[in-house]
């Protein structure tokens, strides 16, 4: 007599995975890389990585700015002089967590906010202190990530921003951005930084110190690429929407002119 198989449905049966929600997530660690990345890819960056040498390197659409990553320097963007703005440039080390870095790297593929940028307020809504002294700082309620801007006098040309963290093994990661660097680029940053929404780092990759809180949670795969296909696909729409009205804007100037010629 065969022996009988019991079904378990279409498809085979997933198993769930031991992740973990680490919070701050300033001390959270990098993460996957591909947060990142994939997020440019779908907002129409090029991927130029083979013709940069570099491990990872992606140009906007209007070759204006690159971002890249390679170890062990960590993540660089370079944003080129373009009439009024000054070149500019931002490094991250590579254990920032790529949810801090997206704050920045989201923030080139979107269209910049009609309202003044404040770097300061998502800081202070969180509750973090200010003070002046030789520098404006900005510090964490648990004192282990700060926001400084530097000036270290003469002429001006070293003003710049810094950003770190740290936990009791010492200093975990820092970013550095020109004084030139636009503001609205250091806010979508600085509102990352100070998100209270713990993140996910799967077994393995969460840091050991007694600095975080952390949430044990199991996820099946078919979440996790579900989580990761929403953010793509809100990438895809907006940078469709975003050549839609350049597209439109082109056809109607074009029509316009022959209306003139006519």
């Amino acid at each position: 007599m065969s022996k009988r198989q019991q079904w378990t449905g279409w498809g085979q049966a997933q198993q769930a995975q031991q992740h973990y929600l680490v919070e701050p997530r300033y001390l959270a660690g990098g993460g996957d890389l591909r947060h990142v990345i994939e997020f440019l890819r779908a907002s129409g960056w090029k991927d130029i990585t083979r013709s940069s040498g570099t491990m990872l390197a992606f140009n906007s659409p209007d070759q204006m700015v690159r971002v890249a990553y390679q170890p062990p320097g960590g993540w660089q963007v370079h944003g080129a002089a373009h009439e009024h703005q000054p070149a500019w440039q931002v490094t991250l080390t590579p254990q920032t967590p790529v949810e801090i870095v997206a704050g920045l790297t989201d923030a080139l593929t979107k269209p910049r906010s009609a309202h003044a940028p404040n770097v300061w307020a998502p800081l202070t809504e969180k509750s973090w202190s200010m003070q002046q002294d030789d520098y404006f700082v900005a510090q964490s309620p648990d004192r282990h990530a700060v926001v400084q801007y530097v000036q270290p006098g003469g002429d001006g040309s070293q003003n710049h921003w810094w950003v770190g963290a740290r936990n009791e093994h010492g200093p975990v990661w820092n970013a550095q951005a020109t004084a030139s660097t636009p503001l609205h680029l250091v806010q979508s940053l600085t509102t990352a930084l100070a998100d209270p929404e713990p993140v996910m780092r799967p077994l393995g990759h969460v840091p050991l110190s007694n600095r975080i809180r952390v949430t044990s949670v199991s996820v099946l795969p078919d979440q996790l690429n579900a989580w990761q296909q929403t953010r793509i696909s809100a990438a895809r729409a907006a940078a469709w929407s975003r050549n839609w009205v350049s597209s439109r804007a082109r056809t109607g100037s074009k029509a316009s002119g022959y209306a003139r010629t006519r």
